[in-house]
């Protein structure tokens, strides 16, 4: 089965609670519920565990009542539910591309704004959660690598407990070949390679945010192919197509990369503008759809296009492609100048 879009139609009601289910696989059989909350949700500390297990909101499905003691065991194939406040969620793109499915592979073609995983502003807008609602809660595909909310692209999913470590390790082994590609500021006239070891940015008042750090300090080794492709202009700036070849898969390290080089990613709110304007949106209650109209665009230019890789199953080389998004395109024609279908 191949190219198939599951799409949710929005909604403007927020519920007041929502359900968190989270099937029991085969490596947390048998594990006590505080832990497996632990394996399962590893955000929430031990302590927000045992008041989420004592309050009464965790159950199993089709069981009698709440669980509320942490030392209850669970089983393969038994959901557990977790039922918490529905937090109101910014909207996104509620749709996702199944470009190639067989027994033991998952190709998805993720939009931009989609986040793959819930955090603290997103649960019911995600990949996962999107894929449980069209594929059930059993569904039993696990990812083998993650994008960043604002990537779009290509990612791949493995069966639980079956091809899902084959594929966790090919990305670890670094097996898999990958090819992303950007829109950057300026003009950019001749390949490069650049070797830039990467860790938590010095000085920076943003946690997550990375930067180039040496290895004698605790950097990783980090490694970027940059190829031009075309050039172009943005609202009367210079700018170039490009496509990146990470060899390595540190954490935001092509937006790391190309920004360190002179040439960061259009509309990167981490990476390609001074931190203190990403600041007054985060901390200082700055509207973020302003610091988007400034920048003139709404996700930052990067896209997942490519991904080579042995099947799991077979071991014969794949390679599996996400379209050019229209958004994108609409900027700076992709390669060959395709005609995009991909959501944006």
């Amino acid at each position: 089965m191949a190219d198939r879009v599951y799409r949710t139609e929005p909604t403007s009601e927020e519920p007041a609670w929502i359900t968190i289910p989270l099937a029991v696989g085969a490596v947390l059989d048998g594990y006590r519920l505080d832990r497996f909350l632990g394996a399962r949700i590893p955000r929430l500390s031990r302590s927000r565990i045992q008041a989420i297990i004592a309050s009464g909101s965790v159950s199993k499905q089709g069981g009698p009542g709440p669980l509320v003691r942490s030392s209850t065991r669970v089983r393969e194939g038994e959901v557990v539910l977790v039922r918490r406040p529905a937090p109101p969620e910014p909207d996104v793109v509620l749709e996702f591309r199944v470009l190639h499915q067989d027994e033991g592979l998952m190709v998805v073609d993720k939009p931009a704004g989609l986040p793959v995983h819930p955090s603290a502003r997103y649960h019911r807008h995600t990949l996962t959660a999107l894929m449980r609602q069209h594929l059930g809660v059993g569904h039993g595909w696990e990812m083998a690598h993650r994008l960043d909310r604002e990537t779009s692209g290509v990612m791949v999913f493995g069966r639980r407990g079956k091809t899902g470590g084959a594929l966790k390790r090919a990305f670890q082994d670094r097996l898999v070949r990958k090819s992303y590609l950007a829109l950057v500021h300026g003009e950019l006239s001749r390949s490069m390679a650049i070797d830039m070891p990467l860790g938590p940015a010095a000085r920076s008042r943003i946690r997550i945010k990375m930067g180039p750090l040496p290895t004698t300090e605790g950097g990783l080794a980090a490694s970027t192919e940059v190829e031009p492709l075309t050039r172009g202009s943005f609202l009367g700036d210079p700018i170039t197509l490009v496509r990146c070849r990470p060899h390595t898969g540190r954490q935001h390290q092509i937006r790391v990369h190309l920004s360190a080089v002179g040439h960061p990613v259009l509309g990167d709110k981490l990476y390609g503008i001074d931190e203190e304007r990403f600041l007054e949106v985060t901390e200082g209650g700055r509207p973020m759809a302003e610091l988007e109209a400034d920048l003139g665009l709404e996700r930052h230019a990067l896209h997942a296009e490519q991904l080579e890789l042995p099947h799991p199953i077979t071991g014969a080389w794949s390679v599996f492609t996400a379209p050019w998004p229209e958004r994108l395109a609409s900027i700076l024609p992709g390669p060959g100048h395709e005609t995009p279908h991909a959501p944006g």
